[in-house]
């Protein structure tokens, strides 16, 4: 089932076309790359998702109801993180929880036993201070807790590690992973490393297009490969290399990086065979997203 189906989305600002007929669906369970460069119109259609933003022409379902601007229905299946949350600084996490569990219409057991739950997930359990000494890091992490704590059927986050460090990209991906259990997860970014380490399918956002579409799998086999890495054993070897075909870089001391058809690349074979040329290994470079986002944004 699709917890999310976008159809033919389109939104102008002025005489700028931001989207230009998006076509999107997102599978229950999944983890959802929402991929594009800045101002590519991500967090636009993330606001037409919320019902925020009114969409010239198109339809956005949630759990098969028709998305309506203005009128938050299928909001009630949605939790939502911005990329920059904000709080009431003077509260505590469990405190601010319960506000939004109260505003929510939740049980007031419900709302501490899941605000509990929450917190634990988010690594933030034995937090007693007040939010306003709280790193961006912990913010993310009670905006995360906060999202989920109506137990939505979709978790939208925007750009939600864009800020962070290393390590706090890292807590918040783990996080992100840990409630794919409870719910599916819609994260939009331009950081390709975050979305192959725990995507399950992406999209491409390009000229208020989606470019492309599928498992990660899927998309990488778009393309048979980004080039070859061979090793030389003698660095003179490796040079005649270049001098006669040109399209090698080093990359090591005697190993070089080809780029290119794989015409070209058995031609060079071809030429190492016939001139009896020992190497050490051959290894296909496999294709990135990162390739493969420059490829379809070039």
């Amino acid at each position: 089932m699709d917890v999310l189906a976008i159809q033919n989305l389109k939104k102008h600002f002025g005489s700028k076309e931001v989207l230009c007929g998006i076509d999107l669906s997102v599978p229950e369970h999944s983890i959802f790359g929402f991929i594009g460069k800045n101002g590519a119109g991500k967090t636009t259609t993330m606001k037409a998702i919320l019902g925020l933003l009114k969409a010239d022409s198109g339809e956005i379902y949630v759990m098969g109801e028709k998305v309506h601007f203005g009128q938050t229905n299928t909001n009630r299946h949605i939790g939502y993180l911005p990329d920059v949350p904000e709080f009431y600084s003077y509260m505590t996490p469990m405190e601010y929880l319960s506000l939004c569990g109260e505003v929510c219409g939740m049980d007031k057991t419900d709302i501490v036993t899941r605000s509990k739950e929450l917190l634990e997930l988010v690594g933030l359990g034995k937090e007693y201070h007040r939010i306003k000494g709280f790193s961006r890091g912990m913010k993310q992490r009670l905006g995360i807790a906060q999202a989920l704590l109506n137990r939505p059927k979709l978790l939208i986050c925007d750009e939600p590690t864009s800020a962070l460090d290393p390590a706090g990209r890292k807590e918040i991906l783990d996080i992100l992973l840990a409630a794919k259990e409870q719910t599916t997860v819609l994260f939009s970014t331009h950081i390709l490393s975050d979305v192959e380490r725990i995507c399950t399918e992406v999209a491409f956002l390009h000229d208020g297009k989606i470019a492309m579409q599928g498992t990660i799998a899927e998309l990488r086999n778009k393309r048979v490969s980004d080039g070859f890495i061979i090793e030389i054993e003698q660095k003179e070897v490796a040079d005649v290399l270049i001098n006669v075909f040109g399209d090698f870089q080093y990359t090591e001391k005697n190993s070089l990086v080809f780029h290119g058809s794989e015409d070209r690349f058995f031609d060079i074979m071809k030429y190492i065979a016939e001139n009896r040329i020992p190497i050490q290994r051959i290894e296909r470079i496999e294709p990135t997203l990162e390739s493969l986002f420059l490829e379809v944004t070039k």
